[in-house]
C-alpha cells in the first residue's frame, strides 16, 4: 500500500476543494450521494466509526478506516476523523494507492 502517496492525494484533493471534511458534513454528502469515497480515521470513536461505515455501506460509498487521524489531519492541514472525497479522479487514484 503506498500511504503516503495516498495521503499526498489527499492533500491536492484538498488543495483543489474536492473534499469535504468532519463527520456531520460527510455524512450529508453520503446520504445526497454525492461522495465517491469515505476516510475514516481507525482511531475515531465507536459511534462516529459505526455511523459513517453504516451510512457508507447502506448508500454504496466505498469507505475506508486504514489511516490514524494525525496522518489524515496531516495530510489535509485540519484536525479531522472523517473526510469525505468529492471528486471521481481523487476517489479512484486513492483506492488504488490503498487497496492496491
Amino acid at each position: 500500500m503506498n500511504r503516503q502517496k495516498a495521503l499526498n492525494m489527499l492533500g491536492l484533493a484538498m488543495r483543489a476543494g474536492k473534499l469535504v471534511t468532519g463527520e456531520e458534513m460527510t455524512v450529508k454528502e453520503v446520504k445526497m450521494q454525492k461522495a465517491k469515497l469515505v476516510l475514516v480515521a481507525h482511531d475515531a470513536g465507536k459511534n462516529t466509526q459505526k455511523k459513517v461505515k453504516d451510512k457508507s455501506s447502506f448508500y454504496q460509498v466505498p469507505c475506508i478506516d486504514v489511516f490514524h487521524s494525525d496522518e489524515l489531519s496531516q495530510a489535509i492541514g485540519k484536525q479531522r476523523m472523517v473526510i469525505g472525497v468529492m471528486d471521481n479522479g481523487f476517489a479512484k487514484r486513492i483506492k488504488e494507492l490503498i487497496l492496491g
